[in-house]
């Protein structure tokens, strides 16, 4: 294992190596989950060929690491490794293991010592691996760029610094997104709400300025094609916006599924329409994009709902309908209604992914539940209480990728054979 310690790199070194390479993004491999909820950023899988159902006790334990760091963040796999990050001590830890043992290959610190930010310590970004690189953002505002092989820094940026941005109370959140040949994130503030940089060498290509100059929340950016124009769309502190991908500029807004606290899971789209949710008592609502004869974009709410308080477990759209935890319930509503399909108390609050006709629901206590994804009624496949607990909230998402369940808890990591049998 080659750890590597955060260092500058000169200009002319990071444009030499990097000039040959295509601007677009990688294209992501059959079996990888190269960023944050995965290929589309919308936590759902492709694979098929997963177990329909778990043996008692849950699949098969194909192997664990323990010596991660602390964190809350989850995981990237692309090209036969793990990435993710960690406090070790007071520094703060981008690593990569091998996915098939989990042994580690490298780590680079990028922020030294680590800002401890309010409840617990521990990164919360995952990494976005795209090409020959990856890409993080410490609690601090540290936005590094490395080498996904050797882990060698390439840039690095600092949201408050460089952008005047804030840390938000518990940390800056965010996990990069890449599009094209931009890399995105967001410092918050007036001047530079969102902020696009070229990903190869870290320059300002935009700063989106939001007109009420909304904090940077805990929530990621996601892209959608609306009427010939790309949008960059993402929940602040004050509600969700939408702003021009090509050079930043304001679009929409919709605040109501905004509280006062922390507005947390990733925004959902499809068609028109965006489903954004928040907890401490809010709710989610949904709404229409129509783009007018001037291009100026008006949001429209279709309906607002108490039934899915999405805290910070995600949700995810399936068909017509929508599966997310209402704090601890998990829930099924129908998508361009809002209507609710059915509930269930399941794993107790928790987060989830899709995957091959199931749904993968980790409970924060612990639990992990097969549900199978049907607006028909609640059907459950199988069930395991993850072994080896930390004594924190099991918050880092679940992740299936190449026939494999990946739990991280803290410190621990948890790799399960997931991968069905002929005739499953």
């Amino acid at each position: 294992m080659r750890k590597r310690l955060f260092h500058p790199i000169p200009a002319a070194l990071v444009l030499s190596g990097l000039a040959a390479l295509a601007a677009l993004a990688a294209p992501t491999l059959p079996g990888e989950w190269p960023q944050w909820r995965g290929p589309e950023r919308n936590a759902v899988s492709t694979e098929k060929g997963l177990l329909k159902s778990w043996p008692e006790g849950g699949p098969r334990l194909a192997w664990k690491a323990q010596g991660l760091g602390g964190g809350y963040g989850s995981l990237s796999i692309a090209g036969g490794r793990i990435y993710g990050m960690g406090y070790r001590g007071a520094e703060e830890i981008v690593w990569a293991r091998d996915a098939k043992t989990g042994e580690e290959v490298w780590s680079t610190r990028i922020a030294s010592p680590a800002e401890r930010v309010d409840y617990n310590e521990g990164s919360r970004c995952t990494p976005t691996v795209d090409g020959d690189h990856v890409y993080v953002l410490g609690v601090s505002g540290v936005f590094a760029c490395l080498n996904n092989r050797t882990g060698e820094l390439r840039w690095s940026k600092s949201l408050v610094t460089d952008f005047g941005g804030r840390v938000p109370g518990w940390g800056y959140s965010e996990s990069p997104m890449v599009d094209g040949n931009k890399v995105c994130v967001t410092p918050g503030g007036k001047d530079a709400t969102i902020v696009a940089l070229n990903k190869l060498t870290g320059d300002v290509i935009w700063k989106a300025q939001v007109p009420q100059g909304d904090a940077a929340q805990y929530s990621s950016i996601i892209a959608a094609d609306v009427d010939g124009q790309r949008h960059y769309i993402q929940f602040l502190s004050g509600g969700v916006v939408g702003v021009a991908a090509n050079d930043g500029k304001f679009l929409w807004r919709y605040d109501r599924p905004a509280n006062g606290t922390a507005n947390i899971s990733t925004v959902l789209y499809r068609d028109h329409h965006v489903f954004a949710a928040s907890g401490y008592r809010t709710g989610g609502g949904l709404v229409k994009l129509t783009t007018n004869p001037d291009k100026s974009v008006t949001a429209t709410e279709v309906y607002f709902t108490k039934q899915m308080q999405n805290h910070h477990g995600g949700m995810v759209l399936v068909g017509d309908h929508l599966y997310g935890f209402d704090e601890r319930t998990l829930t099924c509503l129908k998508w361009l209604t809002g209507e609710p399909a059915w509930t269930d108390r399941s794993v107790g609050k928790g987060s989830l992914v899709y995957a091959d006709g199931q749904l993968y629901a980790r409970g924060e206590r612990g639990e992990v539940g097969l549900v199978e994804a049907t607006p028909e009624k609640y059907v459950e496949k199988g069930r395991f209480t993850q072994p080896d607990r930390s004594p924190r909230e099991a918050w880092s998402h679940p992740v299936v990728a190449g026939g494999r369940l990946y739990l991280r808890d803290q410190d621990l990591l948890l790799c399960y054979d997931v991968k069905g049998s002929a005739g499953q």
